[in-house]
């Protein structure tokens, strides 16, 4: 079993927000692997499908980003997923909107989600879907980041999402299927 899950903020005034792409990613998963999140445990909606041949545990945490890490790492410890099973689709301020990026382990980057994973999974060896969102650019940009992160796409970025999303999703699916060294050759070029 692999378990993937996608970082985000619960409520549907976060639905549509930039910091919410990886629970984008994870419904449109869930669509190809005809399968739902039916169920409330470990502080996150959860369900089970396959892709790939592989049965796959879908998580989306109900915790807040900042603390989306007890929820992986609770059902990862209950399921027996080890760590290089999991694999978390996330925003990524470092890559301009459009690019995406398959890798396993690193640093958080910033990222209070990722922060959050690494502390409570206990290492960094998890897989990582990158999904490129830019950054605020010109004087104070540094400041402007979580209401940049905290706000919806842009007319401009929402006429791409859609192809965005399914991208990365076609990005998580190789992962399952063909093996992180095939999937990263196959996609991280032409992403």
């Amino acid at each position: 079993m692999k378990l993937i899950c996608g970082l985000g903020n619960p409520g549907r005034e976060y639905e549509r927000h930039r910091h919410n792409v990886g629970f984008m990613v994870v419904d449109a998963l869930l669509a190809r692997a005809r399968a739902e999140l039916t169920q409330d445990k470990f502080q996150a909606r959860v369900g089970q499908g396959s892709l790939g041949g592989e049965r796959i545990l879908f998580v989306e945490p109900q915790t807040y980003m900042n603390l989306s890490g007890r929820s992986v790492a609770e059902a990862a410890r209950f399921y027996k997923v080890a760590v290089q099973d999991v694999l978390v689709v996330h925003d990524e301020l470092d890559l301009p909107f459009g690019r995406l990026q398959l890798k396993a382990g690193g640093g958080a980057g910033g990222h209070n989600g990722l922060k959050s994973m690494v502390q409570c999974l206990g290492e960094d060896a998890f897989i990582r879907v990158r999904v490129g969102i830019g950054k605020p650019e010109g004087p104070n940009a540094k400041e402007r980041v979580a209401g940049y992160v905290l706000s919806n796409f842009d007319d401009g970025e929402r006429r791409g999402l859609e192809e965005l999303i399914g991208k990365a999703a076609d990005m998580a699916e190789s992962w399952v299927r063909d093996g992180l060294a095939t999937a990263m050759n196959r996609h991280n070029r032409r992403a």
